[in-house]
């Protein structure tokens, strides 16, 4: 379904994620200009590349295929953005920079990740290969992506479900209290598109751009709630399920979406839903 949008993540832009997460220590290196910024955008796929871990495609609605030697994957329930991406072009027609990002629809989503503290390379935890990650089928059309726009009306809940049991995995998280968003995030994005470089665990995103032959649309998963004490101490294994649902706060509550989740009822039109399981190849 995006296999020829370019594939970005935005490493933390929730208060309090990467600490639990242990993963702080991964961006001493990092310079921020306020303590809310976050810290870096990464890479999960790149189109157009005819090798490479990252010219995998590694997006399921259905399933998460985890990899042979991690048993520390975790659910990361976000909010992705699908994107155009505009580009400033010289007088002959020839791709500069990233101009602007204009979000057209978002959707539940799962940045599964292995924790491996320290790993060089962000991206190095998030594309393992195929169903690597999850992204719902049921997109939402953004009326416009600034105050008062429908994705402000929106909360980000999540769920673990195991022989029988289901917990809250994240903490019900209204989607308004990402550390950076609306035009404040696009900005920043944009920004790093432009000028972030190969540094830490940080990638030099203009050149990616370019070796991906400048895809015009993009998924963008712009960070990952909070997680509730069982959610940072439980950990993916094959037979789970994992559901994120983003879902309209002025419509449901959080116990309503969590027995909605229970009875397998998450139906509604009006939330982006996102089920996995977990299956080996």
């Amino acid at each position: 379904m995006f296999n020829q949008y370019i594939g970005f993540g935005v490493a933390g832009n929730f208060a309090g994620h990467l600490e639990q997460a242990g993963e702080a220590a991964d961006f001493i290196t990092v310079e921020v200009k306020e303590a809310i910024q976050p810290k870096a955008i990464f890479p999960f796929y790149l189109p157009n590349l005819e090798s490479g871990q990252l010219a995998v495609y590694p997006l399921s609605s259905t399933i998460i295929t985890p990899p042979n030697d991690a048993d520390n994957l975790q659910i990361e329930p976000e909010v992705a953005l699908i994107c155009d991406v505009v580009y400033n072009l010289d007088a002959d027609g020839i791709t500069q920079t990233v101009a602007a990002l204009v979000p057209r629809y978002f959707s539940a989503y799962n940045d599964c990740s292995i924790r491996k503290p320290h790993a060089k390379k962000i991206s190095e935890k998030k594309n393992w290969g195929i169903n690597s990650k999850g992204i719902s089928d049921n997109l939402i059309a953004i009326d416009h992506f600034a105050e008062g726009g429908i994705l402000d009306h929106y909360r980000i809940a999540s769920f673990h479900y195991r022989d029988g049991d289901i917990h809250r995995y994240g903490e019900d998280s209204a989607v308004v209290g990402y550390s950076y968003f609306h035009n404040t995030l696009l900005d920043w994005i944009v920004e790093r598109m432009n000028h972030q470089q190969d540094v830490g665990p940080t990638e030099n995103i203009a050149q990616l751009l370019q070796q991906s032959q400048y895809p015009t649309q993009a998924v963008i998963s712009i960070g990952a709630t909070r997680y509730t004490p069982y959610g940072e101490t439980h950990f993916l294994q094959n037979g789970d399920t994992s559901i994120v649902v983003v879902y309209d706060g002025r419509r449901y509550s959080a116990d309503e979406i969590m027995q909605m989740a229970t009875t397998n009822d998450l139906t509604d039109d009006s939330m982006s839903v996102l089920i996995q399981q977990v299956n080996p190849l």
